[in-house]
């Protein structure tokens, strides 16, 4: 069986040897495609694959056709829209994500994000704390837990909103369970936005929930971009000069924003909430194994394409 790691943004060498430890443990070939530069690359390097790791590398239909021999593809981190879920469906392919090996790591940018931007971006002028705020964590999975966990330590008032988790589950946290996005966006003087993009979802951040936020709000991105309706926020932030932005994904009208809110707006330059080495690693290690548990034994907890 043939394991091939394809990463326009490499994993770490620590990692990959986590990874490459795995996979020869369990009698495979291991075979590593970095810091690619060009689609035809990837499709050649699929078309003999049985299993594939990938970051944020995109496995679309045209890479599922070449890959003849592919059983499955993890995606080593929590999201997974950048892997055509129908496609792989189609054609018979498996598809996992690693959830909670980088939750951790999000969580303390989100953190750093948020102290960065009460202390208004760190200019030389008097900002504010997060002690005694209200902080609305808008999702509650694996890394709005760890938000959670993270923020108790600030002081922070802690409130969450999640269709899809049980309000016992949030409030046996020590988190107050709100009833809508709404509410949360209403109640908060920060939202930690940590929503998945789907077809439900995109564009829903926009000016009529942000505008709910009290005066000097906050919203924090480390989720996905396709969730925030950039042209309303950009509308938003042109009528609030209280409201701030710190985003750990980079708009596509980053210059816009960049321009018209110095001190109020601010993005990592590429998504760096598992940038780091611990998650790196933990991502990379969870992905073979998950590889091994399904090629040997038909492990599929973490089949995203039921």
């Amino acid at each position: 069986m043939k394991v091939l790691v394809a990463t326009e943004k490499p994993f770490a060498k620590v990692a990959i040897d986590g990874i490459k430890n795995v996979i020869d443990q369990a009698g495979y070939e291991l075979v590593l495609l970095e810091k690619y530069t060009e689609k035809a690359q990837l499709l050649e390097a699929v078309a003999d694959a049985d299993a594939i790791i990938i970051r944020s590398d995109i496995v679309d239909a045209e890479v599922l056709a070449a890959a003849k021999y592919l059983k499955i593809v993890v995606r080593a981190g929590a999201g997974y829209d950048n892997v055509d879920l129908q496609a792989a469906t189609a054609a018979g392919v498996c598809v996992m994500n690693t959830p909670g090996q980088n939750a951790n790591a999000v969580a303390e940018l989100a953190l750093g994000m948020m102290v960065y931007g009460v202390r208004n971006l760190y200019n030389g002028t008097s900002g504010t704390e997060l002690m005694g705020k209200k902080l609305g964590i808008h999702a509650y999975g694996n890394v709005g837990r760890n938000v959670a966990r993270v923020a108790k330590g600030f002081g922070m008032e802690i409130y969450a909103f999640d269709a899809y988790c049980p309000k016992e589950v949030i409030e046996n946290d020590g988190v107050k369970a709100v009833d809508s996005a709404e509410e949360l966006y209403s109640t908060c003087n920060v939202v930690s936005l940590h929503i998945p993009a789907t077809a439900e979802t995109k564009n829903s951040i926009n000016y009529d929930l942000l505008n709910k936020m009290p005066k000097g709000a906050m919203l924090v991105n480390t989720a996905r971009k396709e969730v925030i309706n950039e042209a309303e926020v950009i509308k938003l932030m042109e009528d609030r000069t209280d409201f701030r932005y710190m985003t750990d994904i980079m708009p596509a009208t980053h210059a816009e924003f960049a321009e018209k809110f110095a001190g109020r707006y601010f993005s990592t330059p590429k998504k760096m909430g598992a940038q780091t080495a611990e998650a790196n690693i933990n991502a990379g290690i969870a992905a073979a194994n998950q590889i091994v548990g399904f090629l040997r034994d038909g492990i599929n907890k973490f089949q995203v394409n039921k």
